[in-house]
């Protein structure tokens, strides 16, 4: 096998599984068209090989790393043209990588360091931007009429060495792309977002540490009702990008960013974190805390209250404290719990569910105090009766109501706990008041936690009081508006709009929806119910279609047995009627 140096550019689809989800043969298409009118001719005009194609992505080697960049600009800015008339949620938009370094040539493909740099680099890339090693930056800045912004060194994933990066921001255009939102309003009270942190410790299987550390710092920081905290799910679309703060202060609505970095070595920790104002890109604060792995509770409440001292200096003592305090002493529960937490966010699938389960356990047989695992716990469980994966035994739904209980009892000023117990007792066990009282004192104590105002909203709906509903997932999705797991709050809306016969409005937020969860079944129906009372029939009976793909047995007659406890029975005949138009056989 030959060895060379050769520029490598790599590029994918921004948001390919969602696009397919929307419209899979448009996608294709779309695609392949793109690929033979623009992508292939520049390539061959900048004596470019494209080495293998993987569905949404590309693999092209060039001799000259100028021809390269090049090559990558013009076909950025040709698709934001050909992007112009197209709906947001259609367009193809890809992100780019491009690096210079040694490769190895076997046959037609091509391998080594020098080709996995470049992939790391398109996964750090915005859509419609491009982002290059510093090399390719060396040696292209004074020959090409770019503007580079320079993002530091970058520890990639499976690479040794950090590698320093340097991005070719997506080119100015009026056009709106899907990275891109319209800028929210900043709320009446300093308002911060917490960025993922970094692992430096060069070992993927530590992320869940950093991550961890950062859930652990929003949940602190929301407990101060004089700042409005963005929730960890809409923080965390941002991982493994490189951003801009302006960007997301845009994007989120906020006035302040924290940025940082976790690096482990054996047993000691180190913790670096900056805050920026959004607004000017000052760095306001910037602090490095050291320790060893058994500190890392001390680590944390110092890197809070500095966070909280440099924002707002008049915040009492006294709340800090009440903050920072911890839901375990237990450095191995907590291990368990960060780990759970991670497999919970993972994905929407049933083992990942099982597996977080199984951690939350774990950190409860180490820690019998730790309320907050508890919680988790019921809430795994409720999550996979939500999603169809299980049929709750009597004995499980047993369970549930001895975890939550638990919880509440352990938690009784832990807003998690009680929110995550609240909506398991109320949709699992389906004691709604029970529930409902418990949520309400969550957001009584943290008005920052969008999770149990989407609780909050599910149990209104349950209750009938729809307007409230509306009202709750509105604070929900405001709290975390790039919300990843969004689609419940959706659903909710969705659903309170469907029980207040507004029927579009309710297939409107139903297919918003479907866009990040294709498959959910309760998305299915209340799509399919809301479609046929609007009276678009065909609609209806397609999202019907796929539901008994999922579920052969759902029928008008069991409905009950997969809906929420809804306390009104005029709200279940409706439902049933809107199914029963959409051809859901009796």
């Amino acid at each position: 096998m030959a060895r060379k140096l050769a520029a490598i550019v790599a590029a994918d689809v921004v948001g390919y599984s969602r696009l397919m989800g929307v419209d899979e043969a448009e996608t294709l298409a779309a695609l392949k068209t793109h690929q033979r009118e623009l992508i292939a001719p520049n390539i061959a005009e900048h004596q470019g090989r494209i080495v293998k194609t993987t569905g949404d992505g590309l693999l092209i080697e060039f001799s000259s790393v100028i021809e390269a960049v090049e090559c990558a600009v013009e076909v950025q800015r040709a698709m934001q043209g050909r992007n112009e008339d197209v709906p947001a949620d259609h367009r193809i938009e890809f992100r780019v990588g491009v690096n210079l370094g040694d490769i190895i040539i076997d046959g037609d493909d091509i391998y080594g360091d020098g080709v996995n740099v470049a992939a790391r680099l398109e996964a750090l890339a915005e859509a419609n931007g491009i982002c290059v090693s510093r090399v390719v930056h060396d040696q292209v800045r004074d020959k090409l009429d770019l503007v580079f912004e320079d993002l530091g060194e970058r520890q990639l994933k499976n690479i040794a060495r950090p590698v320093h990066v340097f991005r070719v921001p997506a080119p100015a255009t009026e056009l709106r792309t899907q990275s891109a939102s319209p800028a929210l309003a900043l709320p009446d009270k300093p308002s911060i977002a917490v960025l993922p942190f970094t692992n430096m410790s060069g070992d993927p299987e530590q992320d869940y540490l950093a991550d961890g550390m950062v859930e652990d710092i929003i949940t602190a920081l929301s407990h101060f009702k004089a700042l409005f905290v963005i929730a960890r799910n809409s923080s965390f679309a941002y991982k493994g990008r490189a951003v801009d703060v302006k960007v997301v202060g845009r994007e989120l609505g906020v006035r302040y960013v924290l940025e940082g970095s976790v690096r482990r070595a054996a047993n000691r920790v180190r913790i670096t974190g900056q805050l920026i104002d959004t607004a000017t890109g000052a760095h306001l604060w910037a602090n490095r805390f050291d320790g060893g792995l058994g500190d890392i509770f001390d680590l944390q409440d110092q890197v809070t209250e500095s966070i909280v001292g440099a924002i707002g200096p008049a915040v009492e003592r006294a709340e800090i404290e009440r903050a920072t305090r911890k839901a375990t002493e237990r450095l191995d529960a907590y291990d368990h719990y960060l780990r759970g937490l991670a497999k919970s966010y993972q994905d929407a699938s049933q083992q990942a569910c099982s597996e977080a389960l199984h951690l939350f356990n774990s950190a409860i047989e180490l820690d019998p105090y730790f309320a907050t695992a508890y919680a988790r716990a019921a809430f795994c469980y409720a999550n996979a009766k939500a999603f169809g994966w299980i049929s709750l035994t009597p004995e499980e739904v047993a369970e549930v109501s001895r975890l939550a209980q638990r919880a509440v009892e352990l938690g009784r000023d832990d807003a998690i706990a009680l929110a995550d117990s609240g909506w398991a007792l109320a949709y699992v066990v389906r004691d709604l008041d029970r529930g409902a009282a418990l949520i309400d004192r969550a957001l009584a104590l943290n008005s920052n936690v969008a999770e149990a105002w989407d609780c909050g909203g599910w149990v209104k709906n349950w209750l009938g009081e729809y307007e409230l509903a509306i009202e709750r997932f509105k604070r929900a999705i405001r709290l975390s508006p790039l919300d990843p797991w969004g689609a419940p709050m959706r659903a909710g809306t969705a659903h309170a709009h469907f029980f207040l016969s507004r029927y579009d409005e309710a297939a409107s937020w139903a297919a918003m929806a479907l866009q990040d969860n294709p498959n959910s079944q309760p998305l299915l129906r209340i799509g399919a119910a809301s479609n046929a009372m609007a009276g678009r029939l065909d609609q209806a009976q397609k999202a019907v279609v796929r539901l008994r793909q999922l579920n052969p047995t759902l029928r008008v007659s069991n409905l009950k047995n997969v809906l929420g406890p809804y306390r009104r029975a005029e709200d279940i005949s409706r439902y049933e009627e809107g199914l029963r138009r959409a051809r859901l056989p009796e």
